[in-house]
């Protein structure tokens, strides 16, 4: 079940790999090696470049405010961490104010998400060889009961790190690999628990 979102996220790749790796970020070992300091220090490396990526250009079918705005909104991420989704990315998580006190509890079953509650996800890869990848801002939605029911009420929007929307199958690139691993937590997807941020 875990492939479903990594093999998808890898096709997404595809739109972004015009982008030109930061080579300034680069390190010494492979993402997969790489402690939570470490990881820490490539982000502090990225993170400028990457706010500023997203924000580039129109965009379209999503909510301009939601990429200009979700560095105001709560971290959930004491550092960016890679759960093994979105292509093995390491993600820095923030939600909405109106979400954040549900999401923050992490909870794994009878989770109940307010309407209006919007988690962005920025991301970077490490590859093997410790270059550094910017990757998109992957964003998502709860929105009115029954408004959007083949999704569970949520709606998925992806930016690319040049700030271009990215068009793709929601319901197979996001719902299906949502509800099928984390349907009992309404569809969230939360850090390892060794980054969470608690209230």
């Amino acid at each position: 079940m875990k492939r479903c979102l990594q093999l998808v996220v890898s096709g997404l790749a595809l739109a972004v790999s015009g982008q030109v790796a930061h080579a300034a970020c680069d390190v010494d070992k492979a993402g997969d090696d790489l402690t939570p300091s470490e990881v820490t220090a490539v982000y502090d490396c990225l993170k400028a470049d990457l706010h500023d990526g997203y924000r580039q250009g129109d965009k379209r079918w999503i909510p301009a405010e939601y990429v200009t705005s979700y560095r105001s909104w709560t971290p959930a991420s004491a550092f960016p961490a890679a759960p093994g989704f979105h292509g093995a990315r390491f993600l820095m998580t923030y939600v909405n104010e109106i979400g954040a006190n549900t999401y923050l509890e992490y909870k794994e079953e009878n989770v109940v998400v307010p309407a209006g509650t919007v988690i962005a996800k920025e991301s970077f890869a490490v590859d093997d060889q410790g270059k550094v990848q910017p990757g998109p801002l992957f964003i998502m939605e709860k929105v009115a009961a029954g408004r959007s029911p083949q999704t569970d009420d949520w709606f998925y929007m992806a930016v690319a790190p040049n700030g271009s929307p990215m068009a793709m199958d929601v319901i197979s690139a996001c719902s299906e690999c949502h509800q099928q691993n984390f349907g009992a937590q309404g569809g969230l997807g939360y850090p390892v628990p060794e980054a969470r941020i608690t209230r």
